[in-house]
């Protein structure tokens, strides 16, 4: 019998799992974690990418003669 099988059935069926946040939310703490970590990213991200498409719309387009600013 190897350590970890050994170790497994002294703890029980809890070792080596995340612990759930609620018993009826069927996510562990770390994977809300990365969620949190992955959308904080994804929102700045699309921050990002809506000032750079307003510096193109309102600035670089005119200044190309592409479009005019209508006022």
């Amino acid at each position: 019998m190897g350590e970890s099988k050994r170790r497994q059935e002294s703890q029980g069926e809890q070792y080596g799992k995340d612990p759930r946040i609620l018993p009826w939310i069927p996510f562990s703490e770390q994977q809300l974690i990365q969620f949190f970590r992955v959308a904080n990213k994804g929102a700045w991200v699309g921050i990002g990418i809506v000032v750079i498409a307003w510096v193109i719309l309102r600035f670089i387009g005119p200044l190309l003669g592409l479009w005019e600013v209508q006022y």
